[in-house]
């Protein structure tokens, strides 16, 4: 079930009312029943791996837990053994088939043709992070992190919470299982804000982010008919549509979890106004990054062996990082993208820091967060690019034109996209008021404070983005899947 489909309008205010109506030590069961119910809704066919996934990580937890700890040996063959049957499972059903093309592509560079044999897979939708979330919840129990939770049906509503089973964010034991076991009272102010937060999501995807997509989607059909500006505005376009996608959803999570007193990680923080490749990673898909920081990077070693390792450590994360997005050779090259933009950052840091003042900081603030825009929006044309030979047909193609005849290239990107004046501006506008309100909220939590402004004001801002939803979807408003369901 998709938070943008009609059948979600009617599912959330029934789970609303059942909830609430239901007595307090049985909410719990409510949300658990709803759960599977809306799993089931997006993926029928494979609602008993994610109950068998549970039930697996559920019984080893409390083998680790119970085992003597000086039984190390034991526990570590428990915890890898599960691992194993976990990620094997997201590999054959996520990877398989990609393997299968690989090395069938590698044998042919060897004279040696054969065809692949590939099955018909359809991937589990949320299997990605369903899989990381429960995986984190055994290597924290495996730890002494986090107590093994006793109760089989809590932790299956742990693992498939619906709010962030399909597209996350990532939940952490420590953070989301206490929420989950204890009684939650009605918070009305909760509420209240979680709706403002979905009604920005809703915006983000309907109103930007589809419209965007149907830009994006035409040129990156055909890269080989483009030049020159029509790919630099496209790439630009999809640097602001995968943002709006993903952090809309994310947007409509939390403020889902919150209509039911339960507040979920925060997944974006303005990544956009970011001043390097590193920032950036603090603030984008943070339930994300900090999963791969805390279960691969500093198990790797992390910084504690010296610079070279740390360089290593560094690649090796973001190469998996980018493997983890899909199953094509252009998320592994944008995942090393992004691994050599910090590895090249941290030299330069060093120099900086040495050598400038506070005032040269100051100017070049400016300076570098225009930079790690423009360095983020090229690896995304390889992140979105059907083909390394697609992404590197645009890249090498994108000054084409531009700079000896501006006024002929913008009008040739303007047919070649088929968008008019108004079309463009409109999109600019929503683009505007969606930076506006990320700089705002690099400092506040304007969901929440904007219970403090006037009440004609936060109406006028309800009904101008409710209207600007509805007139988007009655004129000729497309409805994509989420970009992040793939995942």
């Amino acid at each position: 079930m998709l938070f943008n489909s009609y059948a979600f309008l009617v599912f959330l205010p029934v789970t609303f009312a059942l909830y609430w109506v239901a007595p307090e030590r049985f909410r719990w069961i409510v949300l658990l029943l709803v759960s599977y119910y809306f799993y089931m809704a997006a993926s029928p066919r494979y609602v008993l791996l994610l109950l068998c996934t549970s039930l697996v990580v559920w019984a080893a937890s409390l083998v680790l837990e119970k085992a003597d700890r000086e039984d190390r040996a034991f526990r570590k063959g428990i915890l890898i053994l599960t691992l194993l049957l976990c990620f094997g499972l997201l590999i054959f059903f996520k990877y398989y088939n990609f393997a299968a093309r690989s090395i069938v592509g590698l044998m042919g560079m060897f004279s040696m043709n054969i065809e692949p044999h590939l099955l018909s897979l359809l991937m589990p939708v949320g299997i990605s992070f369903y899989t990381f979330q429960s995986t984190s919840y055994l290597i924290d129990v495996y730890t002494g992190k986090s107590k093994a939770q006793p109760s089989f049906a809590r932790f299956a509503l742990y693992v498939s919470f619906f709010p962030q089973i399909i597209a996350g964010p990532i939940g952490r034991t420590n953070e989301l299982m206490p929420q989950l076991e204890c009684r939650r009272k009605f918070d009305y102010d909760l509420a209240v804000s979680g709706l403002r937060m979905m009604l920005w999501g809703y915006f983000k995807k309907l109103v930007i982010s589809d419209a965007l997509g149907k830009y994006v989607d035409l040129i990156y059909g055909n890269v080989t008919y483009y030049f020159g500006l029509t790919f630099i505005m496209v790439s630009v376009m999809y640097t602001f549509q995968i943002y709006c996608d993903f952090s809309g959803y994310s947007d409509i999570a939390i403020g889902t979890a919150r209509l039911f007193n339960i507040e979920l990680m925060q997944n974006f923080k303005s990544p956009y106004f970011s001043t390097s490749v590193r920032e950036f990673w603090s603030r984008w898909h943070i339930s994300l990054s900090t999963w791969f920081r805390d279960y691969v990077y500093i198990p790797l070693g992390g910084s504690r062996k010296g610079k070279i390792r740390k360089n290593l450590n560094l690649m090796a994360t973001m190469l998996i990082s980018g493997l983890w997005h899909g199953a094509n050779w252009t998320f592994v090259l944008w995942g090393g993208l992004h691994g050599i933009y910090q590895v090249i950052e941290g030299v330069f840091r060093d120099i900086i820091k040495k050598t400038a003042g506070k005032k040269e900081r100051r100017i070049s603030t400016v300076l570098h967060g225009l930079l790690t825009f423009a360095l983020v929006n090229l690896a995304w044309i390889f992140f979105r690019a059907d083909s390394i030979s697609d992404a590197l047909f645009i890249v090498t193609h994108l000054h084409n034109g531009v700079i000896l005849h501006f006024l002929n290239a913008w009008e040739k990107m303007k047919v070649d996209m088929l968008i008019t004046d108004v079309g463009l501006w409109k999109l600019l506008a929503a683009i505007v008021v969606l930076m506006v309100y990320d700089f705002f909220a690099l400092k506040h939590d304007i969901p929440k404070e904007m219970s403090k402004w006037k009440l004609p004001l936060r109406w006028l801002i309800y009904v101008g983005l409710t209207t600007l939803i509805i007139i988007n979807k009655l004129h000729g408003g497309t409805t994509q899947q989420f970009i992040y369901f793939n995942f």
